[in-house]
């Protein structure tokens, strides 16, 4: 019997490539760019398994041109890239790897907290221009992080594991959600839920965990930003819509507020000029989960929804239900 074929669109870990190399005949794009749809297709014909990243868009055309396959694992916890409804109408299963990078987006979300507060970015410019020209009491003062008021936005996985952080460092967790979590992870946490009204006019620290959909789009606008404290700083590792990127730098120009810090984009790879030009704002290339570890469990989650499928068996970490999954 011949193998089933799998085809990668951009490198991935080899832990992954090699667990699914057990199952599939793989190909794998290593030019390591985004390839348009009709390049995937092209690649994709006669696979049977599809694994995927954010930067690919997954719809109802591209699964059109490839009649085969019957599982995208999108290498990712979020799948806003990829039209589920429409590979469920088409039999095909969709996956993405939840969990396993939960810990390592909450401690870059921390870092990037504490980097935004006491300006680190503006610290090692500094430096690195050579403008340091020693001690000063009043240099690059920033603000304390400890004792303050977190205001979580989103209370998933990764909006926990930022709670339970905060308690280290003494603080006042608020949180706001779709829906309360139960009493008893409220009080695993020590968090309280709170109205968005609420959260933006008492917090100290605002981080951003929520999905993108169309309700959260522009989660954070103009009119929330002119409702924080202006001693406030914002963070944000979800995705980059989330934030109106024009008001949140007309916030920072004008000291609505007093710093952000970024890892996600609203038009990613680009960035909203008028950020380039703040000072008060961290800016990182979307590297929330990037630890070697955990890209490597991302992978192999990834090549284990595959071969679940390749064996007639339900992926795993599986995001829909096809009414009828192809054989």
């Amino acid at each position: 019997m011949s193998r089933p074929k799998a085809f990668v669109t951009r490198v991935i870990p080899e832990a992954g490539i090699e667990r699914l190399a057990a199952v599939y005949d793989v190909e794998v794009n290593r030019e390591d760019r985004p390839l348009s749809a009709p390049e995937i297709a092209e690649h994709a014909k006669g696979c049977q398994a599809l694994i995927t990243l954010l930067t690919d868009r997954v719809d109802g055309a591209l699964l059109d041109l490839c009649p085969d396959v019957r599982i995208v694992a999108n290498v990712a916890v979020g799948y806003d890239n990829v039209d589920v409804p429409a590979a469920s109408e088409r039999g095909v299963w969709i996956a993405n790897t939840p969990g396993v990078l939960t810990e390592t987006t909450a401690d870059l979300a921390w870092a990037l907290m504490m980097a935004t507060a006491r300006r680190l970015g503006e610290a090692e410019r500094l430096v690195r221009a050579g403008r340091y020209h020693g001690w000063g009491i009043l240099m690059l003062l920033g603000g304390d992080v400890h004792g303050k008021t977190l205001g979580i936005a989103g209370f998933g996985r990764i909006g926990q594991a930022m709670a339970k952080r905060a308690r280290g460092f003494e603080m006042r967790v608020l949180y706001t959600d779709a829906q309360r979590v139960p009493e008893a992870v409220e009080h695993d946490c020590r968090a309280t839920f709170v109205d968005k009204a609420t959260l933006l006019a008492e917090s100290d620290f605002i981080s951003l965990h929520v999905p993108l959909m169309p309700q959260t789009r522009h989660w954070l606008g103009e009119a929330e930003l002119m409702a924080m404290k202006s001693t406030a700083y914002v963070v944000n590792t979800s995705r980059g819509p989330v934030i109106d990127e024009a008001a949140l730098a007309k916030a920072l120009q004008s000291g609505w507020i007093a710093g952000a810090g970024l890892d996600v984009f609203e038009r990613e790879p680009q960035v909203y000029p008028d950020l380039l030009a703040c000072e008060n704002v961290v800016l990182l290339p979307h590297i929330g989960s990037a630890s070697i570890e955990t890209r490597d469990r991302m992978a192999t989650i990834a090549a284990d929804n595959c071969i679940a499928v390749a064996r007639g068996q339900r992926p795993p970490t599986a995001v829909n239900e096809p009414a009828q999954a192809k054989a």
